[in-house]
């Protein structure tokens, strides 16, 4: 293998010196870039300068289970593969397949073996032929594996190297301060060659929680990278981020050792010859997801998990203040870095986000309404004892059938202007397959399963989904195509690359609103969102419009005088009036 330059080396070696200060980080530092440049590859002679250049404003993506669409007779992932290239193709860039590989529960998050594709939903060459014309994102689930999986069966059976392959705890340690998502008992008594002992469990006893204090458990999951990357992904999520490194006595979440890891992931990604972009799921409070950008030197990409209840709250209350609030205090991503929005994902709703942001009467309110339009709400435990809402479980077309006040006739208009502020703003939208086809609430899943997120996880019989995406009188049809549109007119407009200007406008509680320029500053866009079932006028002098430029929305063409009159605004729709068109 060509030896790295002495500046990764280095780099290398002293990120592992604060990871694993008792070990010979020069010879980990070796075995590290051993893993993720086999023999064969080698590195960059140059890190990948930070830039803005990973991304455009043509980028945007679609998030889906490779079983969304399943027919009985063919492989998932190829019609997967027929629904994106017919009816995505050169509008939507890159596609989130979420966990694809062998896995026994949570839908895909508790893997069996992470060099293999599930054999139920396709092999390697289909996720290849699809990493040939979009660019494709997996999941690195590093917190935790099936209980079923070769690693842990060696665990059991005391088998080396995965006899310390997982994290253990006493039942008499003090786990007060730990913070998690769940409500299930934190441990698992299991038997081993050298007696009973106590695996640590996040999320749940079938997803064992790996200890990442052993080097050698970095390693695989560096090697399982190479062998992702080698497959064509060029996004790599990592799952559950937060919660990687333990320490009996803390709250063993956003711990120094689990941000020196991400930042080691970044370091590699920089000298990769691949452009791969690094993501983090930290499904947190806002402060704490942002930590995870680092100074420049974390991750490419965050979730901007504080997005999806701000919106929810903004469209059911027809009310801008907590939304607005949120984005003037929220920081322009970093150079090298960018926000990734949605509103809908597989899972649920996440509520941690939306803490110190909305009031407990908000979100009671929301609450309230989700649960009149169908959803479900699941807890999770506070450190010391009790539960608080951690998630809520909808799909979110079904979310935006009314509002607090009850149901309407807005619903689609509602759902469009929710989808469209996700365009708006600073950084690469994403759009669940689920909101792309108006997928209603699966209580049938519900019952199946016992599990609240089966509601917003549907798999469509796509002979179904087809004829009704043939039919312009259906929802599916209607949401798609008007999806479609908006989101092709998005992807030309250089206002809204990721990294682009980002201004908040005040325009009163109806309304929210943003300014983007581009990065050239050669356009301005003025994105307007009623967030009410009324009809609002704004005067045209209340946005500044340049004088002496033409402008136009440029959603509906028309053109909008910079000098006099009013902008008006029907329920629940949008303007993007723009100096460039």
């Amino acid at each position: 293998m060509p030896s790295p330059a002495p500046s990764v080396k280095s780099r290398t070696a002293a990120l592992l010196a604060q990871i694993y200060p008792e070990h010979d980080c020069k010879a980990l530092s070796h075995r590290v870039h051993e893993a993720f440049w086999p023999e064969g590859s080698h590195p960059r002679s140059r890190a990948r300068t930070a830039g803005n250049n990973l991304w455009s404003e043509a980028d945007t993506l679609v998030i889906t289970y490779a079983n969304s669409l399943v027919d009985g007779n063919h492989k998932p992932l190829d019609l997967l593969r027929d629904f994106l290239t017919h009816y995505l193709q050169g509008v939507i860039s890159g596609v989130h397949i979420l966990p694809f590989f062998p896995f026994t529960s949570d839908d895909g998050f508790a893997v069996v073996d992470y060099r293999a594709v599930n054999p139920q939903v396709g092999d390697w060459p289909d996720i290849n032929r699809i990493a040939d014309e979009f660019k494709l994102m997996s999941d690195l689930v590093l917190n935790h594996v099936s209980s079923f999986s070769k690693w842990f069966h060696d665990y059991l059976q005391g088998h080396e190297p995965y006899d310390k392959f997982f994290f253990e705890a006493s039942p008499e340690d003090d786990l007060s301060q730990v913070v998690r998502p769940r409500t299930s008992d934190l441990l698992r008594e299991v038997q081993t060659p050298s007696g009973p002992r106590h695996v640590w469990c996040t999320f749940s006893h079938d997803q064992v929680d790996l200890n990442f204090a052993n080097p050698e458990v970095l390693l695989e999951f560096l090697r399982v990278m190479r062998l992702h990357i080698d497959n064509g992904i060029r996004v790599i999520r990592l799952d559950a981020v937060a919660f990687i490194w333990k320490e009996i006595g803390t709250t063993c979440i956003h711990l120094p050792q689990t941000h020196a890891i991400v930042r080691l992931m970044r370091l590699l990604f920089d000298y990769a010859t691949e452009p791969v972009i690094l993501l983090t799921e930290t499904n947190v409070p806002n402060a704490e997801n942002l930590s995870y950008f680092g100074n420049r030197n974390e991750a490419h990409a965050i979730y901007n998990f504080s997005l999806p209840p701000l919106v929810l709250h903004a469209l059911l209350t027809g009310s801008s203040r907590a939304l607005n609030q949120w984005l003037m205090a929220m920081p322009p991503a970093q150079l090298g870095c960018a926000y990734l929005n949605f509103t809908a994902s597989h899972d649920g709703i996440g509520m941690r986000p939306a803490e110190g942001l909305l009031s407990e009467d908000d979100i009671e309110a929301v609450i309230g309404a989700v649960r009149a339009h169908g959803g479900l709400v699941s807890m999770r435990s506070l450190p010391g004892g009790g539960e608080k809402p951690y998630e809520l479980n909808i799909t979110w077309f079904e979310a935006m059938k009314g509002t607090v006040n009850g149901l309407d006739a807005h619903q689609i208009e509602r759902f469009l202007c929710s989808q469209t502020i996700v365009m708006s703003l600073e950084g690469i939208p994403a759009f669940y397959i689920h909101s792309l086809l108006a997928t209603p609430n699966d209580h049938e899943g519900v019952e199946k399963t016992g599990v609240n997120r089966a509601i917003n996880r549907h798999r469509w019989d796509y002979p179904t989904l087809r004829k009704a995406l043939d039919d312009p009188a259906t929802p599916q049809a209607e949401v798609l195509a008007r999806m479609k549109r908006r989101i092709s007119i998005r992807t030309r407009q250089p206002a809204f690359h990721p990294n682009a200007t980002q201004f908040t406008l005040q325009l009163g509680e109806g309304i929210f609103g943003v300014w983007r320029q581009s990065l050239d500053r050669s356009q301005s866009i003025f994105a307007l969102h009623n967030l009410t079932g009324e009809l609002i006028t704004l005067p045209v002098m209340s946005i500044n419009l340049i004088g002496g430029e033409d402008w136009v929305d440029l959603l509906s063409d028309e053109p909008v005088d910079a000098a006099r009159g009013e902008i008006a605004l029907a329920p629940y729709q949008c303007r993007w009036i723009s100096n460039r068109h």
